[in-house]
């Protein structure tokens, strides 16, 4: 069963993404990401950044999300949130090269990509992009 992308399914991605920031271990930047990705079965994996003091074996909250979901067998994916805290001049964060090329790896390039951002006040601001908007000249696999 293909999962449709209406808004209530797009609110559960987001609130995915919201709630697992929490748990982002971001000791040395202080930037707590969540993430979340759908399933074509409607499953929903949500991942946090973790770092490390040896800051090239941190790794993102897209990529433990989309890593989560394939150590549950999964191998594509149909949309994605991350939530961040709002960004000095911007109110949304997004996600760097290397989770964009892992997104391209898992979910097609008009796949939604929601940007959440929550403010101190709790208020939530949702931004819609797609992934080719995201990662336009992709590094895609053979015959794609």
């Amino acid at each position: 069963m293909k999962t449709k992308l209406d808004k209530k399914t797009l609110d559960c991605l987001v609130q995915a993404a919201i709630a697992v920031k929490k748990n982002s271990y971001s000791p040395y930047s202080h930037f707590k990401v969540g993430a979340a990705v759908l399933a074509p079965d409607g499953q929903i994996y949500a991942g946090t950044n973790i770092e490390n003091a040896s800051y090239g074996l941190t790794v993102c909250a897209e990529r433990n999300a989309m890593f989560r979901g394939v150590c549950n067998g999964q191998r594509q994916f149909i949309a994605l949130a991350v939530c961040t805290d709002p960004v000095e001049g911007d109110d949304f964060g997004s996600p760097c090269g290397a989770c964009r090329q892992v997104m391209a790896e898992f979910m097609k390039l008009d796949a939604p990509i929601l940007l959440v951002s929550v403010n101190k006040k709790d208020q939530t601001k949702v931004l819609k992009k797609k992934l080719k908007d995201l990662l336009p000249l992709p590094f895609l696999k053979p015959g794609e």
